[in-house]
């Protein structure tokens, strides 16, 4: 028999967004991130990978503008899977991935520019919503 109580210390049951094959098999066969994000502005991976692009060869603010575009953009995607604003957002589900490197490439960016707080900020939201992707973000 269960308890009332066990579903309410369970938590929010973990957000996984829709996959996006077109855009992720663009860019998984070699297209440029540019032409990915230009074509399906909505498909985060593809600003995660400019803003880590832009980040390596030394533009921290064009980094910062391409992972908020896709923080953003995945924040839409991830109230629309009924995320209703914390909870898990499980790294092992890949379409996820996207999201929560952008999450992980804003905190760099931020570092970066200076904005110390915002870069804790989104360090923090990366580590609740997955162990598993900050660690493998942070250590990676």
């Amino acid at each position: 028999m269960t308890c009332p109580m066990d579903n309410l210390l369970a938590g929010p049951p973990p957000t996984h967004l829709p996959d996006q094959p077109e855009a992720r098999e663009a860019l998984e066969a070699g297209a440029k991130a540019a032409d990915v994000a230009a074509r399906f502005p909505a498909f985060p991976a593809a600003w995660a990978a400019l803003a880590e692009e832009y980040f390596a060869q030394g533009h921290a603010v064009t980094s910062y503008a391409f992972a908020r575009t896709g923080y953003h953009r995945g924040l839409d995607q991830l109230r629309r899977s009924g995320w209703k604003g914390h909870g898990p957002i499980p790294w092992e589900h890949a379409p996820n991935r996207g999201f929560l490197r952008c999450l992980y490439a804003l905190s760099r960016a931020a570092q970066a520019i200076g904005e110390k707080d915002e870069a804790e900020r989104c360090l923090q939201f990366l580590k609740d919503s997955t162990e598993s992707g900050y660690d493998a973000l942070s250590k990676g």
